[in-house]
Order: structure tokens, then C-alpha cells, then sequence
């Protein structure tokens, strides 16, 4: 049975996770994508085509990948390389403090350039990023012409 998980499933969005794949066959061919919906319900995508190891595993820190949104070893490539549906969109988060943004990871059997809703992932799983830590205080700031926000840690 194909697993993908992602460690830690919630976290902070500065911070590096590791995404892995288990439970594939030696050599197999797959692509792993994330993707998420953003404040203003477009969406942004990335995938890399990756070949699983010997014991069936696929994980980005240790192995290339072989195309896609990017190519070569980043453990944090699916994250990094995200590019929207909509051309000239741009992933701005709003609400930093309320919500996180939720990206979905999927792996795919073979190399999968265009996905559809036809085609069913091997697994899939959910990563949380926030952009508040626990406990920070946001204080709106204004002083004249000045606007902004101040983050007061706990």
C-alpha cells in the first residue's frame, strides 16, 4: 500500500518538512504534486517526476528528481516551486494569523504532466502551513500616513 506523509504535518511556513513515499516498487515512476487553494480560490500547483529507490521509497531530500517543476535533490522543491493555474497571479497569504494555507500532496503513478479529476492518486495527504506562531500577538499599527502590523511574540 503507497503512502505519502509529511513531517511535521502542521508547521510554521519558514520551516522545512519532509515529505516521503513509501510502499512503491523498485524503479517505479511517479510524480508527486502539491497544491493549494488560496484566499481568493486560485490555485497553485507544483510537481516532480521522481523514480522510487530500491525499497520502493521517494523522498526529496535524498533523490532527484528527474523533472517536473524543478529537477535535482530540494526537500523542499514542492513548496518552493509553486506556480499558479492563472498566469501573473501571485500566492500572497491575507490572513496570516487566522488560517493556514492547506497543501495537499499527491503521488500519481507514472509521469502525470496534466492531472485531471479522472485520475486517482496511489495517496495523498495534507500539510499545514501557518504564518503565525502560537501565542503571537498581532497590533495594527497607525500613526499618520503609517500602516502596518506589529507581532508580538508570547
Amino acid at each position: 500500500m503507497v503512502e505519502v506523509t509529511v513531517t511535521p504535518q502542521s508547521s510554521l511556513a519558514d520551516r522545512p518538512v519532509r515529505v516521503q513515499v513509501r510502499g512503491l516498487s523498485p524503479s517505479q515512476l511517479v510524480t508527486l504534486r502539491a497544491s493549494l487553494t488560496d484566499e481568493h480560490g486560485e490555485c497553485f500547483q507544483s510537481r516532480a517526476f521522481f523514480h522510487a529507490d530500491r525499497a520502493g521509497e521517494v523522498d526529496p531530500s535524498r533523490h532527484a528528481a528527474t523533472g517536473g517543476s524543478y529537477a535535482g535533490v530540494w526537500p523542499m522543491g514542492l513548496f518552493w516551486f509553486l506556480q499558479p493555474d492563472t498566469l501573473f497571479r501571485r500566492l500572497v497569504k491575507r490572513d496570516v494569523a487566522g488560517s493556514p494555507f492547506l497543501v495537499r500532496l499527491e503521488v500519481f503513478d507514472g509521469l502525470r504532466l496534466v492531472t485531471g479529476p479522472q485520475d486517482q492518486p496511489l495517496a495523498s495527504c495534507e500539510a499545514q502551513r501557518w504564518y503565525v506562531g502560537p501565542g503571537v500577538q498581532r497590533v495594527p499599527i497607525r500613526e499618520g500616513r503609517v500602516r502596518g502590523a506589529l507581532f508580538l511574540p508570547p
